[in-house]
């Protein structure tokens, strides 16, 4: 046998278990048993938590008005007339005609309204909404600064175009009694954006902390006089602004607004009768050519209504039984005919 010359000894890899390939190692064999045992108990699964979903959802009590039409005057009077300094309110009564039950929660439902557009989704300073810096607008293009090249607070385009209709929900039991229905407007948020994404520069003088600052285009106050019934609901921490910056995928999407404060008519939740909203239109959706409504809806410990999660897991459910039949029919089939073929 020749032997090498030293130099390509040199070159060869050391002779350790990871670089000569000698680890210890397990290769899995699954029978067709086990790999069937596992098929149908995925099957089983899905198909339970899907019935378990749809059957939660289905018992939910929800209820929608679509109010684009109904205040078609406030529409046209704010929106064609471009007349945004001029309050227009509208009525819209309703019939309960069972009890809501338990937790209450009113939403707001826009369609049409593409919050996922790629420009849209980047217009935000997310050092601004932590309360870094709030002069920290480089990345809110186009709305960064005013007219007079004053920065904006909150800056960009989803700040902007925040939801701004005010809806009161009240509570008619007879034709002269009108009962204003109590609806907290804060602890709406999740956690994670009330206390980690979002924070004030400071506490105790709000005014102070944004002076050179300006509203956006869009809205009526500025950030530190959205909520004048509770001070603490002002600022970065506002909730209808946390909610409206978790931006949807969907153009058809609702967000949380309010939900039911239980106490004395409302212990129980919502009693069976009349009812009205009082809607202040703020919100303009005919330029685009959307629509919105108000939803009120109970919830179960699954979450509010909705039935393509429960879909989703049935249809899985489904398509790995179906699998499941199809490999054992193969290896039945299989198993039958000999492994060598006749000459």
């Amino acid at each position: 046998m020749e032997k090498r010359p030293q130099h390509d000894l040199s070159r060869l890899p050391d002779n350790t278990a990871l670089k000569q390939q000698k680890l210890p190692a397990q290769q899995l064999h699954f029978s067709a048993t086990g790999v069937l045992t596992i098929f149908f108990a995925t099957g089983v699964f899905c198909l339970c938590m899907g019935i378990i979903l749809i059957l939660s959802a289905n018992s939910i009590q929800e209820i929608e008005i679509n109010y684009t039409k109904i205040c078609a005057n406030c529409a046209k009077l704010r929106e064609d007339a471009f007349n945004f300094d001029k309050e227009c309110n509208c009525s819209i009564p309703f019939y309960l005609s069972r009890e809501m039950k338990g937790n209450v929660y009113m939403y707001y439902k826009l369609y049409g309204f593409h919050q996922n557009l790629y420009r849209y989704i980047l217009s935000r300073s997310n050092s601004q909404l932590a309360g870094k810096d709030v002069m920290a607008v480089e990345d809110c293009a186009p709305f960064k600064m005013s007219h007079n090249k004053t920065p904006i607070a909150p800056c960009g385009a989803i700040a902007n175009s925040m939801f701004n209709d005010t809806i009161i929900l009240s509570y008619n039991p007879t034709s002269s009694l009108h009962i204003k229905v109590p609806m907290l407007s804060s602890e709406i948020t999740w956690w994670t954006d009330k206390y980690v994404k979002f924070h004030n520069p400071h506490y105790t003088n709000l005014a102070e902390e944004f002076a050179g600052t300006t509203k956006p285009p869009n809205w009526p106050k500025p950030i530190y006089e959205l909520d004048e019934k509770d001070p603490k609901n002002n600022g970065f921490l506002n909730d209808d602004l946390i909610v409206w910056m978790r931006t949807a995928a969907f153009p058809t999407f609702k967000k949380l607004y309010r939900r039911l404060i239980r106490t004395h008519h409302f212990v129980k939740g919502l009693p069976a009768g009349n009812y009205s909203f009082n809607i202040t239109y703020n919100f303009p959706v005919t330029r685009f050519q959307g629509e919105k409504s108000v939803v009120l809806s109970t919830q179960t410990q699954y979450g509010s209504k909705s039935l393509f999660l429960g879909l989703a897991y049935t249809v899985t459910g489904a398509v790995t039984w179906m699998a499941s039949f199809s490999i054992m029919a193969i290896h039945l089939t299989k198993k039958r005919e000999p492994f060598f073929p006749k000459q």
